[in-house]
């Protein structure tokens, strides 16, 4: 049996958020109902928001704080979901998207979709954005080695 830690057995686990996507049809105040929602729950705020649309649906995809009140927040209502762990990562002048896609991509590691977060922890940084990976492990690994800042949920 090997003598190495158990951290570094099982390696490098990325920070990472809990992204949750909520099924709507798509008619006129649905998405107000589910904000309303949000604002009337204590101690939950979102970070994330982005919505999808089609003629028929909507996705509403957001990244709150707490996780565990978000789910059974949700599971006690008519909405039904799916979560989805996702990498926050800071953007800067120094290291922008631009620079972040390249090394994605010299992993060849697809982005499956990306949004910008709503709120920032400071003051003048270039801001943070969410985004889905193919393996966000391996995908946190090599960001964090190019110098990028990554954000779990109790750093938002």
């Amino acid at each position: 049996m090997s003598q190495l830690p158990q951290e570094t057995q099982q390696g490098y686990t990325a920070p990472m958020v809990r992204q949750f996507s909520i099924f709507l049809e798509n008619r006129v105040g649905r998405l107000l109902d589910i904000l309303r929602m949000f604002d009337e729950a204590e101690g939950i705020t979102i970070h994330g928001l982005a919505v999808m649309e089609s003629s028929d649906c909507a996705v509403v995809r957001l990244i709150p704080d707490d996780p565990d009140a978000t789910r059974a927040m949700l599971r006690s209502s008519e909405y039904s979901f799916a979560e989805t762990e996702l990498l926050v990562v800071q953007l800067t002048d120094e290291r922008p998207l631009s620079m972040l896609c390249l090394y994605l991509l010299g992993a060849e590691l697809n982005i499956d979709f990306m949004y910008p977060m709503l709120t920032s922890s400071y003051v003048g940084d270039g801001g943070r954005i969410a985004m889905a990976v193919d393996d966000t492990t391996f995908a946190g690994q090599i960001l964090r080695r190019k110098g990028f800042v990554l954000y779990g949920s109790s750093e938002l």
